[in-house]
């Protein structure tokens, strides 16, 4: 008996604590009411929403649905506002309610975006565990202001003979790579990828409206070749939602700015812009906006232009870093005249076009020299192509016209078959296999073994496998003049003179090879 009463007065004691404690937590709280805004859904339609009320909502603001489903606040108008929704919201219905969030689309950037593949809402897509990031970044920047940019002096190589002494880029600019599909668009941009390793150059791949396994096999090539350590691949496949392929370049843009603001190289890779715009223009007729040409909306031009001019390179007191873009546009019936490669032309710094014609013919990658054109790398060029290769742009285009010329069948003076016969060895120079960028010597010592003459005594079909010969000869004969090339150095006329000879006594081995091997 005595033992239940002491039970009970320990229990006793227990509860007065407890209360007491309640009391003390309840006495500083200071209950209050406050107003929250709730709209209801007036319409559903294919990723997008029109939705009654939120009377203080602005634009671009961020709205929660039922279920954890976000949307983009993109129209606001008199008596509803139009919402692209971020996420599938199959389960949405009319009357579902609408709550504010307050706050802009961001992104999460850092260190941790490494060699993850992500969604443009930073959400990982490769099964390799959370993401950690201690900062994020809305998607819409204002771009650098012009006093806070810095003229494009460092060349961006991208391991590919033709681009790097033909069309150069420099790190900082926006150059467009456009041509019909299936012309090896995607391949020059991962090959440019590749070549970053061990150059301090964050990549970031941005696949918009593209099939999930073109992605694959992309982030695989880039797994192979050791490219992923210094890559973001940043997907919104065709199956997303359109606002999620809306919004994901310009998430990329963003994730590319926190590194070049702390100084670092970023090269981004929009590919491609052609189904951004088309996402866009879904978008905007669910939406109701006023159609214009080719039924895209009167800003088409803007959503492109306000994305690229985020790509820079920035002075000293502004971080000193640079964000090269590489958008990807595709061509119909190779028409570069169309509404949206114009558009992007004009953005643009220069375009790399590939044409079908050379795709066909086996000439990869296929860039037509003549329809392409930089207009900044020119200047961030290094001072040894300049030397090897100056006038040999203007003398490949020549050729090509002379080659249309000579199919007539017209009898040919010496003097114009020998323009022919060096650029066909020229044009089997600038071929080129998929994953197998070149480094800035190796790309020189070959193209001034064609331009010096070495090659001509060379059968067209020997060009490639001397080539390799010549290239690895070089580097050993010669190894201070491959170094002084690579450190970014002038070459004396004396050096030249080597490396031709070098060329020289390769092609004269090869030769004496094949006669012996024929009397044999």
């Amino acid at each position: 008996m005595n033992n239940i009463i002491t039970e009970n007065e320990s229990l006793m004691v227990f509860l007065d604590e407890t209360f007491s404690t309640l009391n003390a937590v309840l006495a500083q709280q200071k209950p209050e009411l406050k107003q929250r805004e709730v709209g209801i859904v007036n319409f559903i339609g294919h990723g997008i929403v029109r939705v009654g009320g939120l009377p203080n909502v602005k634009s671009e603001e961020i709205v929660r649905f039922p279920g954890d489903v976000f949307g983009l606040v993109f129209n606001i108008d008199e008596d509803e506002i139009g919402v692209i929704l971020l996420t599938h919201g199959h389960h949405l219905r009319a009357g579902s309610e609408v709550r504010r969030t307050e706050r802009v689309l961001d992104v999460p950037v850092g260190e941790g975006l490494l060699g993850r593949v992500i969604n443009p809402l930073g959400q990982p897509l490769d099964n390799q565990g959370e993401i950690r990031t201690i900062q994020r970044m809305p998607v819409e920047r204002e771009a650098p202001r012009v006093m806070a940019r810095s003229p494009v002096t460092v060349p961006l190589q991208t391991g590919l003979k033709v681009i790097d002494s033909l069309i150069p880029i420099g790190r900082g600019q926006r150059e467009l790579i456009l041509g019909d599909r299936q012309t090896g668009k995607t391949a020059i941009a991962i090959d440019t990828v590749i070549n970053q390793k061990d150059k301090d150059v964050i990549c970031i791949y941005n696949a918009i409206g593209k099939q999930a396994s073109d992605v694959a096999k992309v982030v695989a090539d880039l797994h192979e070749y050791g490219a992923m350590d210094y890559t973001i691949v940043v997907v919104a496949t065709g199956e997303d939602t359109p606002g999620m392929q809306f919004i994901s370049p310009y998430a990329a843009t963003s994730m590319g700015e926190y590194f070049m603001e702390r100084g670092r190289d970023v090269l981004v890779i929009y590919d491609d812009l052609t189904r951004h715009a088309r996402a866009y223009r879904e978008l905007s007729l669910l939406l109701r906006r006023p159609p214009g040409r080719e039924a895209f909306p009167g800003d088409i031009f803007f959503i492109h232009s306000r994305m690229l001019e985020r790509s820079t390179h920035l002075k000293e007191e502004h971080g000193g870093g640079s964000l090269t873009s590489l958008p990807i546009t595709e061509t119909e019936a190779q028409d570069i005249s169309s509404y949206i490669p114009t558009n992007l032309i004009s953005i643009t710094d220069g375009q790399i076009y590939l044409s079908p014609r050379l795709f066909q013919k086996g000439m990869l990658p296929a860039v037509d020299v003549g329809k392409s054109v930089s207009r900044v790398g020119g200047k961030a060029q290094l001072p040894a192509y300049r030397a090897v290769a100056g006038d040999l742009r203007l003398s490949y285009s020549q050729f090509e016209e002379l080659e249309s010329f000579s199919r007539f069948g017209t009898r040919l003076d010496e003097a114009t078959k020998k323009v022919l016969e060096r650029g066909w060895r020229v044009r089997e120079i600038l071929k080129q296999n998929q994953f197998k960028p070149l480094t800035a010597a190796e790309q020189i010592v070959s193209l001034l073994a064609v331009t010096g003459g070495a090659l001509d005594d060379l059968p067209t079909e020997r060009v490639n496998d001397v080539e390799k010969i010549i290239q690895k000869e070089f580097k050993n004969q010669l190894f201070d003049q491959y170094s002084a090339i690579q450190t970014g150095e002038k070459l004396e006329d004396s050096d030249l003179e080597n490396m031709l000879n070098v060329a020289r006594t390769c092609v004269a081995d090869d030769n004496e090879r094949r006669s012996r091997g024929a009397n044999d």
